[in-house]
């Protein structure tokens, strides 16, 4: 109905699904704002509404990405687009071409094309079984892949020759889409994909990021803070590829970087300055070119944060932006308060978890104790959860349970609950944790995991010292349809988001007051006049 919607806005087809009533009303906003105007409004709402499914790319993300790539792009492709992002970042392009596997999520990517004055060149299908672009090479891809793909084709494509730097494991998706986008580039061309951090030292990916390397495909890779982690809280690289031409000489150096959206200019500079005059001795500031000779071991890891600091920066450099971003920050945090409203108190009918367990409309997990090995897939731990944390252990997956988007893990420790409600797959159930999987048709994860944070707050008086002995069968939560649940459950993931932004924002302030006590012992910030 959106897709419709957008595309009435826009004078194309004719309304079959948009009821009359929200027809007439956005008929109204047109004549207010503009039809392109109302329609932008539309796909906005859309992207927000939707945005722990849909996983799109942050602007400020996207901005960096077209940076990387370079001033001289004028044909770019996108084989995974979503809503086309990342086509409409990059200004004036002669080519945007773009692949989607839903057909819906497509088509509110052509109408986002057709606002920015991009011709339509959206394809529908999945671009690693079947690519809708065959022997199309342009002067960059930019790619948000989806991560932690497990039927990604890889029984189908053995022998497929888009890999040229060895067969993808089964469990590596993204090394199969760096190998697509590098397959689309001119001689020369660039390639910036979003990727996740364990993609950069996983061992099973070890041959193919060796062959990257050696043949000089892989040119950069550069880290982001986790918090920027595009709904999933996973921490984040972004690679910079290079199609070998065949004339130029093979680098000898790949630049490394940890970046902070205030550095995001200044790592991009950076990396262009390296590709034009190489610095093999730049160890200065949040980056630096570290020789490939270095990372040939065994393990292959190119992992930034193993050889440069963020934090490396001038406090005098790093404060102005340090300020700003802080200042943005605030400003947003006010629009994300929920808005709840005071009704008479009352009892709801409630069930257990026990009863709806057996009624098939939930399941529930438990990982048992076992150790973490330290190496092998990411682990989400108690300590996660009680932190708000991204994973960061790893250990083997073999026996464990994996997570899937919509289950909710409790972790129940020292008369204290946390709940989360998981927005990404493939990562690994960390010990002493309970995962209830519920039936999406049945039951809402946000509401269930409101109302399950709900025990971790005593009455007036009462203590917590029952939910270290969490029992998940014994949790009685309301009865109530689906739809209501929903309701209650819009609301909790807003009160999450923001819990989070706030836990953000103190991490933030506090390296605000540590940059000003820095500069000021360093000379290098002084109070103003």
């Amino acid at each position: 109905m959106v897709a419709e919607a957008a595309e009435l806005l826009l004078g194309q087809g004719r309304r079959r699904l948009v009821a009359a009533p929200a027809w007439w009303l956005l008929q109204e906003l047109a004549e207010e704002q503009g039809s392109a105007e109302a329609a932008r409004f539309l796909l906005g709402r859309y992207a927000e509404v939707h945005s722990r499914r849909l996983f799109e790319t942050p602007p400020e993300i996207a901005r960096f990405m077209a940076d990387l790539a370079g001033p001289g792009v004028r044909s770019v492709l996108d084989p995974a687009c979503g809503l086309g992002t990342l086509l409409t970042t990059i200004g004036h392009l002669d080519q945007a071409h773009g692949q989607e596997a839903d057909d819906t999520v497509a088509r509110l990517a052509r109408t986002r094309l057709a606002l920015a004055g991009i011709e339509e060149a959206v394809r529908t299908g999945d671009s690693l079984r079947r690519d809708s672009w065959p022997g199309l090479a342009v002067d960059a891809v930019l790619c948000h892949p989806p991560f932690n793909e497990r039927n990604w084709g890889y029984d189908d494509l053995v022998s497929d020759p888009r890999w040229e730097y060895g067969l993808p494991p089964k469990a590596e998706s993204e090394l199969a889409w760096v190998q697509h986008a590098l397959a689309h580039l001119k001689p020369g061309g660039v390639a910036v994909l979003l990727m996740p951090a364990v993609a950069a030292n996983r061992r099973s990916g070890r041959r193919i990021r060796s062959n990257l390397l050696r043949q000089g495909a892989l040119q950069a890779v550069i880290g982001l803070p986790s918090r920027m982690g595009v709904g999933t809280g996973l921490p984040l690289h972004l690679w910079v590829l290079r199609k070998p031409s065949g004339h130029d000489p093979v680098p000898s150096h790949v630049f490394l970087a940890e970046a902070e959206p205030e550095t995001f200019e200044e790592v991009a500079r950076r990396w262009h300055e390296t590709r034009t005059a190489p610095d093999p001795d730049a160890r200065t500031g949040p980056a630096r070119t570290v020789p490939i000779i270095e990372l040939m071991d065994e393990n292959v890891d190119l992992t930034p944060g193993r050889h440069v600091s963020a934090d490396d920066q001038a406090p005098a450099q790093r404060f102005p932006a340090v300020r700003e971003r802080l200042l943005e920050r605030l400003d947003r945090l006010s629009a994300m308060i929920p808005d709840v409203v005071a009704v008479p108190a009352r009892t709801m009918p409630t069930v257990d978890l026990a009863e709806t367990e057996r009624a098939g409309a939930i399941k529930v997990l438990s990982s048992g104790r076992y150790d973490v090995t330290g190496s092998g897939d990411l682990v989400l731990t108690d300590q996660d959860l009680l932190s708000g944390a991204a994973p960061q252990a790893r250990t083997q997956p073999d026996d464990r349970v994996v997570t899937e988007p919509g289950d909710v893990v409790v972790a129940a420790r020292a008369g204290e609950l946390a709940v989360r409600v998981v927005s990404d797959k493939g990562v690994v159930l960390g010990p002493r944790l309970t995962l209830l999987r519920p039936d999406p048709q049945r039951i809402d994860a946000y509401f269930l995991a409101g109302f399950l944070r709900a025990l971790s707050t005593p009455s007036p008086g009462g203590t917590q010292s029952s939910i270290s002995r969490f029992d998940p069968r014994r949790v009685q939560v309301p009865r109530i349809p689906v739809e209501e649940q929903r309701r209650y459950g819009e609301t909790f993931r807003k009160v999450f988001e923001f819990e989070e932004e706030l836990r953000d924002i103190g991490a933030a302030g506090r390296a605000a007051v540590a940059s000003i006590v820095k500069g000021f012992g360093k000379g290098e910030l002084s109070p103003p006049e």
